[in-house]
């Protein structure tokens, strides 16, 4: 258990279960442990947590406030994501939901054009890589989230991600704004149609059977 707990706490990133079995042999129930070591916790101001595949040691969700004000961010991902806007987090939520997929696509969903600059900022955060090419005309990139986005939003895969509610519960979406028209905004910067990204595709890509 000591050695799991340490290994994870030494950690930057979350640490998979390949990994601690080199730790404590493969014939060790890594779940078990993780339960025991959990179990021993409760109380404390942190826990262990699945997220991104792994587990990483993140402090409890009533100690936000608190380290928000030492720190800016409540802890666990980057706080990239308070930074977003709402149309920002609406294109994020539906790269989720439906990735890979291409920028036109997402223009059809929204109904109007989903600038390469708007793209691009998503990127540059880290929550969003290019996937393989569509097979559709134009081979376009298609985007899919990627391991930082499962880090910051707290989820260990994509199974996990939330349904509207939970967002708008989290105060990153609003569905009133959204049924009157006020979101998405800014979605277009003016630029023309195409999909000449010259990225690769992100090892960090994943997709929904991840």
């Amino acid at each position: 258990m000591q050695r799991v707990e340490a290994t994870i706490f030494a950690a930057s990133d979350p640490v998979g279960r390949e990994t601690l079995a080199r730790v404590v042999g493969k014939s060790c129930s890594i779940d078990l442990l993780i339960d025991d070591i959990r179990e021993e916790l409760r109380g404390r101001p942190y826990d262990l947590v699945a997220v991104a595949g792994g587990w990483k040691h993140l402090t409890r969700p009533a100690y936000a406030d608190a380290i928000r004000s030492a720190f800016g961010t409540a802890g666990g991902g980057s706080g990239r994501a308070k930074d977003l806007t709402q149309s920002e987090v609406l294109v994020l939520m539906c790269i989720g939901y439906f990735q890979p997929i291409t920028r036109g696509e997402l223009s059809s969903f929204f109904g109007k054009e989903i600038s390469r600059d708007f793209i691009g900022h998503l990127r540059s955060a880290g929550l969003i890589a290019s996937g393989p090419r569509s097979p559709t005309s134009g081979a376009p990139y298609t985007y899919v989230t990627t391991k930082e986005f499962l880090l910051e939003f707290g989820l260990d895969t994509l199974r996990d991600l939330p349904d509207f509610e939970a967002l708008e519960d989290a105060g990153l979406l609003s569905k009133e704004k959204l049924l009157a028209g006020d979101i998405p905004t800014g979605l277009s910067s003016g630029e023309g149609d195409g999909d000449e990204e010259d990225a690769s595709v992100n090892s960090e890509g994943i997709g929904l059977g991840t």
